[in-house]
């Protein structure tokens, strides 16, 4: 660890290692602190910022407020030959992900497309690493989750949807994966919450303050505002099919149902999440066309496309954090629930 003006150079190992104590210390179980604290760092180290250590405050105080349960065990079914099903058990959809992936896996294969539906789960991270690893195992895989009430559909007078967060990944061959993960929200919420810390102010358009008036404050749209869907009526539509599909499918939460008033501090949304995977090796040459694609990406001018920026970034075995941010995380480590 170096330590320089204001900032802390720990090593990724190291910095994992401290997380899973922080996870352990406030109830987690060692399966479940292990893959959160992995979940954090390499967001933090890929340069997602909003989903990495900042998180982690999050994290603490819905496992301290007992909103969540950090030791839950899931429980995986088979309900179809490409039907895998996982109650989280009010547990983290990491872990229920973790607990169903090589079954999973083994029914995309066979099938050609499988769907994992995973209901009573908590998500506060990225979508992007759960599906990335299935793009790297030669498989394309599509996510989404939705949230709490805090976004309103275009004609809707309040909050009804969440963030709803949208994934896709696609292996490239011989190529990095493309990937995206986008909220359907005009702005991520832990984006905007880290507008709000920064004290910034947002473009026109991103949300809505307690009255229903457009406002450029992060911190109006935080206290009693509102979201507003990227796209006008476009990706309202987007997060009207997300909240429906994960909803509808696991039997879990509506965004709008989430109602964590009796855990103070809570932050992270009880819903659901899906996960849809198709084999591309059932196809008639996906690998070719899909290098082919690639190829007319970057003659049209296309230096980058999604993913590849991540896939580009040189991990030295460390990340960066403010010094702060490394007391807070010591702090949290030694503190017992």
């Amino acid at each position: 660890m170096t330590v320089q003006s204001g900032s802390v150079d720990v090593s990724v190992a190291a910095l994992k290692g401290l997380l899973a104590r922080v996870f352990v210390s406030n109830g987690c179980s060692a399966t479940t602190a292990s893959i959160l604290a992995a979940n954090c760092v390499e967001a933090e180290a890929s340069g997602s910022l909003s989903h990495g250590i900042f998180r982690v405050d999050g994290y603490v105080a819905s496992l301290r407020s007992g909103w969540v349960d950090g030791a839950a065990v899931p429980e995986v079914y088979l309900k179809g030959s490409g039907y895998v099903f996982v109650d989280a058990g009010n547990g983290f959809a990491q872990v229920a992900l973790h607990a169903a992936r090589d079954l999973f896996v083994q029914r995309i294969r066979e099938n050609g497309v499988a769907i994992l539906s995973i209901r009573g789960s908590h998500h506060l991270a990225a979508l992007w690493p759960d599906i990335t690893p299935f793009a790297e195992q030669g498989l394309i895989a599509i996510s989404m989750v939705n949230s709490f009430g805090c976004s309103i559909p275009v004609g809707a007078k309040k909050p009804l949807l969440g963030t709803n967060p949208f994934a896709f990944a696609a292996p490239i061959s011989g190529q990095a994966p493309l990937v995206f993960d986008f909220a359907t929200t005009s702005m991520s919420n832990g984006d905007l919450q880290l507008a709000a810390r920064k004290g910034l102010t947002l473009p026109p358009g991103i949300g809505v303050d307690s009255s229903g008036e457009s406002t450029t404050d992060p911190n109006k749209i935080l206290n009693g505002g509102a979201l507003v869907p990227f796209g006008g009526h476009k990706g309202s539509a987007i997060s009207l099919m997300i909240e429906l599909m994960v909803a509808g499918l696991t039997g879990g939460k509506f965004s709008s149902e989430v109602d964590w008033s009796a855990h103070a501090g809570a932050q992270t949304p009880h819903t659901g999440q899906i996960i849809i995977g198709i084999d591309p090796a059932f196809s008639d040459g996906f690998s070719d066309r899909s290098n082919q694609f690639i190829t007319m990406l970057r003659d049209a001018g296309m230096e980058s496309y999604p993913g590849l920026r991540r896939w580009r970034i040189e991990h030295k075995g460390s990340v960066t954090i403010s010094s702060a941010m490394f007391d807070n995380l010591t702090e949290y480590a030694m503190e017992v629930k």
